[in-house]
């Protein structure tokens, strides 16, 4: 099947401006697409990836992609999304956006791939207002902007001038990378649907109704439960390992529910469809196995962050679930422990009875210490103390640098040595 024929199989199209003809462009030759990401912060979370996996696929697919960093357009803000102004950011900060982002789609596109990325501030910057007006306002009916399901969202609250004119910068940005670039399709969110067809009508004013250019929206994605997907009770699941550790992000797809994780396999993997037909018969038939989830996080996690943060990942997985943490490595235990309680302690060597109760408040009193000691309730980096009268030595294990402490089955608490 082709690369259109793949995305409609995975559910990944919602809308296109032309079937046939885009069809019929794609069969044919190479085809330069594009996707935009505004520098509003310094990392991409999951909701972002999404985009970027189905042009991934184009790539794979033998296509050219462009990635478009908006720094010009990302400084005034996108209404898309919101129901009030965006707080601008300094030009510093946009910049330093900018330069995390580059690095991230880098690692995910390849270092020397056959894609681009570009900022539209190199072009944006340079138009003059009079320019703006002359060359591309007289192109736009206001009537109609208004009418764009972006804009009428917030008309009720009221939205700037700066941010009404998003759609036409975007617009100028296709037009410009139509011309510079090759590029032929604009793919984007459901939510872009409005941007991405004002670019191909700018485009077809001043080229010709002739161009061959072409709009393609991925649908809003939600749970099974009608929320929002990418949202945790924490909040977003980063792409940033220093925001969201390759540990939790592989947890986060390993505890997706039954009923999400073959969309979510269709979407965020490159398995094939009998690999992935195979894994809805293995949730239909031993759900309990989870063996779906665990494909799901292990490929989204290599493909993020490298087969080496899938196998700590795992590691850690396998220490917790066991108890026998021992193994870990220091790094390991600052992923995996990164949300358990935490306390400090010096690196004096203390009576566990003490320890427990004095240094790091972990246990109430000295009697209930003595109690979980004598009844091998309370292990100290995987060892089970019985001996009310051990003594703890904080640079014992972990280069020195942690504590873990486990009381009962399932209860982690980690000292943090000073």
């Amino acid at each position: 099947m082709n690369i259109l024929d793949d995305l409609k199989w995975r559910g990944a199209i919602n809308q296109e401006t032309d079937h046939d003809g885009l069809n019929e462009l794609v069969n044919d030759k190479s085809v330069g697409i594009y996707v935009g990401i505004d520098p509003t912060g310094d990392s991409m979370h999951i909701g972002h990836l999404i985009p970027f996996m189905i042009l991934k696929r184009f790539q794979l697919a033998g296509n050219k992609p462009v990635i478009v960093i908006g720094g010009g357009t990302g400084s005034i803000g996108d209404p898309s999304g919101k129901k009030s102004e965006r707080v601008l950011q300094t030009m510093d900060q946009v910049h330093h956006n900018e330069q995390a982002l580059t690095k991230q789609l880098t690692e995910l596109f390849g270092a020397d791939g056959d894609f681009e990325i570009v900022n539209n501030y190199d072009w944006l910057s340079k138009l003059s207002l009079l320019d703006f007006l002359r060359d591309y306002g007289k192109f736009f009916n206001v009537n109609t902007m208004l009418n764009k399901e972006v804009v009428a969202s917030r008309l009720e609250v009221g939205i700037s001038f700066t941010e009404f004119t998003y759609q036409i910068l975007q617009s100028i940005d296709f037009l410009h990378l139509y011309r510079a670039n090759d590029v032929q399709v604009q793919l984007g969110g459901a939510d872009q649907w409005g941007n991405i067809t004002a670019g191909i009508d700018l485009i077809h004013k001043i080229e010709g109704p002739n161009a061959s250019v072409y709009g393609l929206t991925i649908p809003l994605m939600l749970k099974a439960d009608g929320t929002k997907f990418g949202k945790t009770a924490g909040g977003a699941v980063w792409l940033d390992p220093e925001k969201t550790t390759p540990y939790e992000f592989y947890q986060f797809w390993l505890n997706q529910d039954d009923r999400d994780v073959i969309k979510y396999l269709k979407y965020f993997t490159f398995l094939t469809q009998a690999e992935i037909d195979d894994l809805e018969e293995q949730v239909k038939n031993e759900p309990e196995k989870r063996a779906a989830q665990r494909r799901l996080a292990e490929e989204v996690t290599k493909f993020v962050h490298g087969e080496q943060a899938v196998a700590e990942a795992e590691h850690i997985s396998a220490a917790l679930f066991s108890g026998d943490v021992s193994k870990l490595t220091a790094t390991e235990i600052e992923q995996g422990f990164k949300n358990m309680p935490t306390v400090e302690v010096s690196s004096d060597e203390v009576n566990i009875v003490e320890w427990l109760v004095d240094v790091t408040g972990i246990e109430k009193s000295r009697r209930q210490a003595r109690e979980d000691i004598n009844n091998g309730a309370v292990r100290i980096n995987g060892e089970k103390v019985t001996d009310t009268d051990a003594v703890i030595n904080p640079l014992d294990h972990f280069d020195g640098k942690f504590v873990i402490v486990r009381r009962g089955k399932k209860k982690y608490f980690l000292a943090r040595v000073k």
